[in-house]
């Protein structure tokens, strides 16, 4: 029987309805067989007719037929089962989720394995030795087996796509290139791929060195950071230290003054509880001797009394000492004025230096912020910005949509607003910035004054109040035609660059960077800010001779 079962083909023993080995095999009258699910089901639906069929011969029956499972037939199922399709080799698999199907097999579909570009059809094995033997294997052209052969054909002229249109960027037939590409750059579709291969490749290289140099770079931010993160292990247990010694020092001058004030008391009070022991004593003896005379006084015989007061001469004064006056106002008032004086010059001590320390570790401790290398990443970032009239000084014109400023010495007739600069040269931006920012100006001529300020600057009077980096609200790169300079509440630094008609200003409001630009065919740092921004930063000019256009 196995050796009967190896020469059958397995498609005889299918089920015509699932198209899969007969499970539980049954045979209806006519012959045919079916799995006794697939046939039961087919009949199910048929109940209300009465008449039942069969699904391949049609051949009906009254009544329904009564079905058998057949076990020869389900014996023979399963030695194939073991032996034809155990052997079967993954070629010869059906087609799966995801698999190219053969198109050529009938029934369940085979995985193929491989396409033919001339006959825009996918093959199995079997049916690819096949397609071998009709055609020669250099007329056709083989690829691994593909889905959607039918984008490999022309829609206009149901042609394989062979040729390349360097013009119109497109894969095109042989008819194209005499039709709608005539006189276009076209090459052979090889040598189109060996051109994209070749430019692929320089993008790969390309890709592969930023690749590196980012590597490069999280390398570097993994050990600022394990160099950050032990730095400020160790800080944190040298402050616990101090600061643990500080308190313990406090503690002891806080027993200090403690025992101070107690050994005075002590020292104050003795000589005085001493005294008021003898007073004690003199007011008992002073009572009894008070007593005495009373019952004296009141003594009928007279002669006992004048026998009695000659024992009784000595006045009362006489029998006191040296009198000790202590004064009502001794209440350490002085000392507790001083310890409070000292409570507060610690506070205000500590307040100071507590900013201080801020400061320090803020400025010693933050990590490099990773910005923009290129131009063309700086522009992603770009903001489009336009000038407010209210705010621009009479001596400033506005012009191309307030987009670009020039310094007269002729006056603009601009309305008075409370937002406008008096006396300044200078102008704000409508937009109040935060985030990451980027924008470019070109200027010209005489002083110019590139900032970013808060929008409560004061608009009155030239002082350092008003003034573009004289105060705390603003930061200004000043440039002129020999010279940069940066200012920041009136501290002023030399930025040593040669001048540039271009600046390109990168800010990033979150993490507290203002960054300054030299922008030519390379993109040169001439300054950075590292700060911490509580507002919205308005881009603003100063002008003197001179003109700024916002590119």
């Amino acid at each position: 029987m196995e050796e009967a079962s190896s020469t059958l083909d397995p498609s005889q023993f299918s089920c015509a309805i699932c198209l899969d080995l007969l499970k539980d095999p049954v045979t209806i009258p006519c012959g045919h067989s079916y799995c006794m699910s697939c046939i039961k089901s087919c009949w199910d639906h048929k109940d209300h007719a009465g008449v039942y069929s069969c699904p391949q011969c049609r051949e009906t029956f009254t009544p329904r037929p009564v079905l058998g499972r057949n076990t020869i037939l389900a014996e023979v199922v399963e030695k194939l089962k073991k032996t034809e399709l155990q052997a079967a080799t993954p070629a010869d698999h059906y087609a799966g989720p995801g698999d190219v199907e053969c198109d050529v097999c009938s029934g369940r579909k085979h995985k193929a394995v491989k396409s033919c570009l001339v006959c825009l059809s996918s093959y199995c094995d079997t049916d690819l030795q096949l397609h071998n033997k009709l055609h020669h294997t250099k007329q056709h052209k083989l690829i691994d087996a593909i889905s959607c052969l039918q984008d490999k054909v022309c829609s206009h002229h149901d042609k394989p796509l062979e040729v390349y249109c360097r013009t119109d960027q497109q894969c095109i037939c042989y008819l194209c290139t005499m039709d709608k590409h005539r006189g276009h750059d076209t090459v052979s579709a090889s040598a189109g791929r060996a051109e994209k291969q070749k430019q692929m490749g320089e993008t790969q290289r390309e890709f592969q060195q930023r690749i590196q140099m980012r590597e490069k770079e999280l390398q570097e931010l993994r050990e600022a950071v394990t160099s950050i993160t032990s730095s400020a292990q160790s800080a944190v247990q040298d402050s616990e230290r101090i600061f643990t010694e500080m308190i313990r020092s406090i503690q002891r001058r806080r027993s200090e003054v403690t025992q101070l004030i107690r050994d005075q008391v002590k020292a104050a009070v003795s000589p005085v509880e001493g005294y008021m022991e003898r007073l004690k004593q003199e007011i008992d003896e002073l009572k009894r001797r008070h007593s005495e005379l009373e019952q004296l006084s009141h003594t009928e015989d007279h002669i006992h009394f004048l026998q009695s007061c000659q024992g009784l001469t000595v006045t009362p004064e006489a029998t006191f000492g040296p009198r000790i006056s202590v004064s009502p106002c001794f209440d350490f008032e002085n000392g507790r004025k001083v310890v409070s004086a000292l409570k507060d010059q610690l506070e205000n001590v500590c307040e100071k230096k507590t900013k201080e320390i801020h400061h320090a570790v803020t400025k010693d401790t933050i990590l490099p912020v990773l910005v923009s290398r290129t131009r063309a990443e700086f522009l992603q970032c770009s903001c489009q910005l336009t000038l407010d009239p209210n705010t621009a000084n009479r001596h400033l014109h506005l012009s191309e949509g307030n987009r670009v400023v020039t310094w007269k010495r002729e006056t603009e007739s601009y309305p008075d607003h409370w937002e406008r600069f008096v006396t300044c040269r200078q102008v704000l931006c409508t937009e109040g910035l935060t985030g990451c920012c980027y924008w470019e100006v070109e200027w010209s001529r005489g002083w110019v004054g590139i900032a970013v300020t808060y929008k409560g600057i004061s608009r009155k009077g030239g002082g350092n109040n008003s003034g573009l980096g004289y105060n705390d609200k603003s930061w200004c790169l000043y440039c002129s035609g020999s010279s940069y300079s940066f200012r920041h509440n009136k501290v002023e630094t030399a930025v040593p660059a040669p001048p540039s008609p271009r600046i390109g200003v990168y800010l990033d409001h979150r993490a507290g960077t203002l960054s300054f630009y030299s922008i030519s065919d390379t993109v040169t740092l001439l300054h950075r800010v590292q700060t911490t921004f509580t507002e919205p930063l308005y881009p603003g000019f100063y002008l003197y001779d001179s003109t700024v256009k916002l590119c």
